[in-house]
């Protein structure tokens, strides 16, 4: 029987928070449909024109504080809601809208900006969808302007200590307004791990789940919520013994950190003799040093997309030069692979006009817009020739479905090999170059691919979302994002047997090598390199030292012949269960019952 008193979302920044729920409604204030007098049209437009230059003064306030307490990064979210309010064509339909029907500011600022949020939630884009949260934000700071309410106060309970709040959706700002002895900790039913809201958070150590479907409904006001930011687990009125638990598992967790710690200088050695590549995958220059502190044995993935975001011009050749060779110098000896752009689907900058497309992640995107648009594939590549004159580079290329796609992106790699050669420029002869195996197609056409790739490395993330049809950024489908599908470790195995038969490298790059449990069925498949994420490389090690490589084997054998996800999950816990508390690295593992102290326990 399911504990009624149980909620499960998703896990975006880990830790336990306990304290009393508020529930935070955000929503535009009430505008009253007001109408003036011609004379006083331009008064009006001022009034809109103040407005913007207020809400931009304190986002630009939000985004200093963000830039030292989180980072950079963290603060650039800021950077974009202030593009959001400045918005010209935006703000010219409101000021016409004024100007020839006589609205007054507030009254033509809502109407255009309900038709925008309608056009962005109706939108294939899911980039689009993803930014509602920032879009809604700073409206409502416009408006509020406009209406007289300011934009500082905009929560209601600022009188309130240690909180956890619950929201349909959040936004950026929140977390940051807020002081940390404030929040406690954030629960919403919208939103997933690349959330604005969640990047924040986990930046600032407050623990959080979203995607919990019905949320806002179940939690009454003032309810005391044990909320677990690991496991994306939230128990309502939990009991003094499941509160006594929780701390237990808490205590534990900070052992398993250290001996975390301690792991990073070990090699990644199995207990019984088998040996396992940790690669880095690297999206900013920020998680450089994180990987090398982590002891990543090279970078698996190199992201380049960052290259792009948010600019207004695509980087130089010589940009692109500078940061490679800043990764391969930081990994002297050890191997980078790049991948070329993956833009499109949600990933088209601001410099690159990208078309209107119904189903962006099935359309003109990754190596699709690379071959198509040279001048733009043509640079990056001379950027790696020459980065790689002494350096030990690869280049990957991200969604590729035919084997023609590999074989003209090595035309052109040769094209400016020799460009360079003749212009007398340092730069490699050749770089190997692999395939991203991400689509369906890829991996039924694996053998004929090989015959072209340097190597292969598995991008489970993409994999997944098109061999299930789910789409990973949906928080309503989260729960059949399954990458433990049986559908997909057959797919898994095919592509490595592939690889072996051509005796080219198999890599995997993908966030299931990051989850515990899966990368154990990821080693027992036969799979010995495996790039993660940097903050996830001391438990990945921990994990390989303390788990025989025969007991990933049996799991794996097992795990190809279930029948479903839940039998998978299955198999590999009890693999694990006999070396590693499952409480500490499994956010589905069943706990122990109330009798003896449990807590998150489901079954009652």
């Amino acid at each position: 029987m399911t504990d009624p008193r149980l909620i499960r979302g998703v896990g975006v920044s880990p830790g336990l928070a306990y304290a009393p729920a508020v529930l935070l409604e955000w929503n535009f204030p009430a505008v009253p449909d007001r109408w003036v007098s011609a004379d006083e049209v331009e008064t009006e437009v001022s009034r809109l024109e103040e407005a913007v230059a207020a809400v931009v003064h304190s986002l630009n306030r939000l985004r200093e504080r963000v830039l030292e307490r989180a980072g950079f990064e963290e603060s650039q979210i800021f950077e974009a809601q202030i593009m959001m309010v400045q918005d010209a064509v935006f703000l010219n339909e409101v000021t016409q809208l004024i100007r020839n029907n006589r609205f007054s500011a507030e009254t033509a600022y809502e109407f255009k900006a309900l038709e925008l949020r309608a056009k962005w939630g109706g939108s294939g884009n899911v980039r689009l969808r993803e930014r509602l949260a920032d879009l809604l934000a700073t409206q409502l700071r416009v408006l509020r302007h406009l209406t007289g309410r300011g934009d500082e106060e905009l929560f209601g309970f600022e009188d309130q200590r240690h909180v956890i709040i619950v929201a349909h959706e959040l936004y950026p700002g929140l977390t940051v307004q807020l002081d940390r002895d404030q929040l406690a900790g954030l629960v919403s039913e919208e939103g997933t791990r690349t959330s604005h809201a969640a990047i924040l958070a986990h930046s600032l150590g407050i623990p959080c789940v979203m995607g919990v479907s019905g949320a806002a409904s179940r939690i009454q006001p003032g309810a005391m919520l044990l909320l677990d930011g690991t496991t994306g687990k939230i128990l309502i009125e939990p009991t003094i013994q499941e509160l006594e638990a929780a701390q237990v598992v808490a205590t534990r967790r900070h052992k398993l950190e250290l001996e975390l710690e301690a792991a990073v200088q070990q090699p990644s050695v199995t207990p019984d003799g088998a040996v396992v590549t940790l690669m880095g995958n690297v999206d900013l220059p920020d998680e450089i040093d994180m990987a090398v502190r982590h002891g990543a044995q090279g970078v698996g993935l190199l992201r380049t997309e960052f290259l792009v975001a948010g600019r207004a011009h695509l980087p130089s050749e010589d940009e692109q030069l500078e940061y490679f060779r800043r990764i391969t110098a930081s990994f002297a000896g050890q191997p980078v692979v790049i991948r070329t752009y993956d833009l499109g689907g949600d990933k088209f900058p601001a410099a690159f006009a990208a078309p209107t497309e119904a189903n962006p992640f099935l359309g003109w995107r990754s190596i699709r817009v690379c071959l198509d648009q040279p001048e733009i594939f043509r640079p990056q590549l001379r950027a790696i020739l020459r980065a790689a004159a002494d350096r030990e580079l690869q280049v990957m290329l991200p969604l590729v479905t035919r084997v023609d796609e590999v074989l003209r992106a090595r035309e052109i790699m040769r094209e400016e090999a020799g460009d360079l050669a003749r212009a007398g420029v340092r730069a490699a002869r050749e770089v190997p170059i692999g395939v991203m195996v991400e689509t369906p197609a890829a991996v039924i056409m694996a053998d004929r691919l090989a015959e072209v790739s340097a190597f292969f490395s598995i991008g489970t993330n993409d994999l997944t979302q098109y061999c299930l049809a789910v789409d990973r950024g949906n928080a309503h489908l989260a729960s059949r994002f399954t990458p433990h599908d049986p559908a997909v470790i057959r797919m898994l195995r095919d592509v490595l047997a592939a690889g072996q038969r051509r005796g080219i490298p198999v890599s995997v790059c993908g966030e299931m090598a990051s989850e515990p449990l899966f990368a154990v069925l990821l080693l027992g498949l036969g799979f010995t390199t495996l790039s993660i994420a940097p903050p996830t490389l001391p438990l990945l090690k921990w994990l390989v030292r303390t788990v025989p490589m025969s007991a990933a084997r049996a799991a794996a054998a097992l795990a190809l012949e279930a029948p479903d996800p839940e039998a998978v999950s299955q198999v590999l816990r009890d693999a694990v269960a006999p070396f590693v508390d499952l409480r500490l690295i499994d956010p589905n593992s069943p706990l122990p019952g109330r009798g003896s102290g449990g807590y998150f326990d489901a079954a009652r």
